[in-house]
């Protein structure tokens, strides 16, 4: 999804469907808010951004490393010098896991259990969300992610050319810590880039944005 904000930004990895888009557009129009379906490692949309930002483990949902480090590429080449990725992500929590066992309980309550499985080999999890009602039948849903730490995520930065500009471990910007569930970490287009386009005659940047499943 665009957002032409004055400062230019597009949400990314905005779950939407077609039914979804159609309901957004009886409140606004194309000319106020651009939407376009995609992956979000390839989608490719008009326009010159500042900020493309990624909440919610959105980058998770590639759920291999090639697709995650093309989705930093894609929001790299499309963002102007000084333009900066926000992702929100959380922390796999391995240490919960002691070995041979390959599932944690992250949430338990009356009416409610959240357990994650994991496949670290390719770094795979697996959140698995029970819903209990009064009687004896349960809803379950599952949604299947591939965990990046953090060191990882830095060097997928670094290959598509971005710096790390702050790391903190929510919106608030608590500090981030070796105890830290999550964290949004800024990453910034060098300010450099510029005068390297201007060298090499490069063309105008167009922002990818995108949808995940």
């Amino acid at each position: 999804m665009a957002v032409p904000l004055h400062e230019r930004g597009v949400a990314a990895g905005i779950e939407l469907s077609p039914a979804m888009v159609a309901q957004l557009r009886k409140k606004a129009d194309d000319a106020a808010i651009l939407v376009v379906l995609g992956d979000m490692a390839t989608t490719v949309a008009a326009g010159n951004y500042s900020l493309v930002y990624l909440v919610f483990n959105t980058i998770s949902n590639l759920l291999t490393q090639a697709e995650q480090v093309s989705c930093f590429r894609n929001a790299a080449r499309h963002l102007v010098p000084g333009g900066r990725f926000v992702i929100e992500l959380s922390v796999p929590d391995l240490r919960k896991l002691p070995p041979g066992q390959k599932a944690v309980v992250w949430q338990a309550e009356p009416g409610y259990i959240g357990l994650d499985t994991y496949d670290v080999v390719r770094q795979h999890v697996v959140s698995h969300h029970f819903k209990f009602g009064e009687g004896r039948q349960s809803r379950v849903f599952r949604t299947p992610h591939r965990y990046i730490r953090p060191a990882e995520l830095d060097l997928m930065a670094q290959l598509a050319g971005f710096e790390l500009e702050s790391r903190h471990a929510d919106w608030v910007g608590s500090e981030f810590t070796a105890e830290s569930r999550s964290h949004v970490s800024v990453y910034r287009i060098p300010l450099e880039r510029q005068a390297q386009r201007q060298k090499t005659g490069a063309s105008a940047v167009k922002l990818a944005t995108w949808d995940s499943g």
